[in-house]
């Protein structure tokens, strides 16, 4: 039978919807498949200078990593850790200093976690019991593993980076550096707490906590545990030979930027003397350890000074030469 104009058109219509329907769930499969495996694309040169919130992956969740990319698309990188009382929005480096523009133009990353109140930037056994956390800090992890690896999608090296922190920062940018020799060349501590098993600086850690977020040193790590142990840089101390180290402390003695006008002002200054007069104590004996073990090291202490943050800035800078220096960043 022989078909019309019209019932041709028909037919031509009838066999094109069939075919889409056979061909369109292949292409939906092939599509689908190929967006769930498809790898990120990776960028084997650190884009050159600028400044950029990225959104890491890790055991704790989303982390949020403020970086300041290096000026000339170096590979080097420059970790800069926060203090007791870290915020979740944003790390006090980039906004209580000017560190962004001490390095601005030099071949080096800067790494800024986010986050991480009261952790010690340590791998934890447990949430905290006294404040309702839900996640187990595992900030070690996160700063040795997930972090270097997401950052070598972007051309910053796994392997040429220095580590600096103040305070909580400072203790815990020594024992990274400790146990991490292969990730870390150079290790900054400003005011740090670098005798923490010594008499008393548990009960004065877990008031500090207390004070921070209500968190439990406790959750922490175990009274000189093991883990204890690990986070102390008095303990860690032999595994730093041969790495190029700055460390600080001032006197505690009130300096040029304290200038107190108020009664809390006063309050907040005498504090920060007492933190200061502490860090002073633990860095010195620190000087001591590493001189027994004949390790060098380059050790500052300002005549004055306080536990606040333009002294920390003074000190980041002072360092600065040797941390370009240590990853070749001129």
């Amino acid at each position: 039978m022989r078909l019309g104009n019209a019932d041709r058109s028909w037919k031509k219509k009838i066999l094109a919807v069939g075919a889409a329907a056979l061909v369109l769930p292949m292409a939906a499969g092939i599509v689908g498949t190929a967006v769930a495996t498809a790898a990120p694309v990776t960028a084997h040169r650190t884009p050159a200078g600028g400044v950029e919130d990225l959104q890491v992956p890790s055991s704790m969740g989303p982390i949020k990593v403020q970086v300041q990319w290096a000026a000339h698309g170096g590979n080097a990188a420059l970790y800069l850790l926060d203090g007791l009382r870290a915020r979740d929005d944003r790390n006090a480096w980039s906004f209580e200093t000017n560190a962004l523009d001490q390095f601005r133009n030099d071949n080096v990353t800067l790494v800024m976690p986010v986050g991480g109140q009261s952790s010690f930037y340590a791998d934890w056994y447990a949430p905290s019991n006294t404040n309702g956390q839900k996640s187990t800090y595992k900030w070690e992890t996160f700063l040795t593993k997930e972090l270097p690896a997401y950052l070598a999608n972007y051309g910053v090296s796994p392997t040429n980076n220095a580590v600096a922190g103040l305070s909580m920062g400072g203790s815990a940018a020594m024992t990274l550096a400790a146990y991490h020799r292969d990730q870390f060349k150079f290790a900054g501590s400003y005011s740090g707490y670098l005798n923490m098993s010594a008499p008393g600086m548990r009960e004065a850690i877990r008031v500090a906590m207390l004070d921070a977020g209500r968190f439990n040193v406790d959750s922490m790590a175990a009274p000189w545990s093991p883990q204890w142990l690990h986070m102390d840089p008095f303990v860690s101390a032999p595994k730093l030979n041969g790495l190029s180290m700055y460390i600080s402390a001032s006197s505690g003695l009130p300096g040029p930027y304290d200038h107190p006008n108020s009664a809390i002002g006063v309050y907040n200054t005498a504090n920060a003397m007492a933190l200061e007069a502490l860090a002073l104590v633990n860095t010195r004996a620190f000087q001591v350890r590493l001189a027994s073990l004949g390790i060098p090291a380059r050790f500052e202490f300002p005549a004055s000074g306080t536990h606040s943050w333009p002294y920390w800035q003074n000190e980041l800078a002072n360092s600065r030469n040797q941390i370009l220096d240590v990853l070749n960043a001129h």
